[in-house]
């Protein structure tokens, strides 16, 4: 489900995923074909995590990359589960062939 609220939004942030909902800054966003993809990724990596422990897992590994980048937008980009959603955001059949826990590929890569 699709929610459009665009106060919560920081930034250039556009979108988010809050299992199950996808929230969006405006609708016009709803036709991004690449941003939705994205967001469905994460939704997949929140389900396959049990929701509380993908919050858990993203929120300690910002932190952790946080301290190592001493750049919390950096941190962000870095953490295993953006990295996968944005390498493969624009394969729009990634989600159909996606094996399980598919971020962890992400964790050790270099950038």
């Amino acid at each position: 489900m699709i929610l459009v609220f665009k106060h919560l939004f920081y930034r250039n942030y556009v979108g988010l995923s809050l299992w199950p909902f996808i929230i969006l800054r405006n609708k016009n966003l709803m036709e991004d074909a690449v941003l939705i993809n994205h967001e469905r990724i994460h939704l997949r990596q929140q389900t396959e995590m049990l929701v509380v422990f993908f919050y858990l897992w993203y929120f300690t590994e910002w932190l952790i990359r946080s301290l190592i980048c001493q750049d919390f937008y950096q941190a962000y980009k870095n953490i295993s589960f953006e990295r996968e959603a944005y390498a493969r955001e624009r394969h729009l059949e990634y989600l159909s062939g996606r094996k399980p826990f598919a971020f962890i590929n992400y964790l050790f890569k270099k950038p």
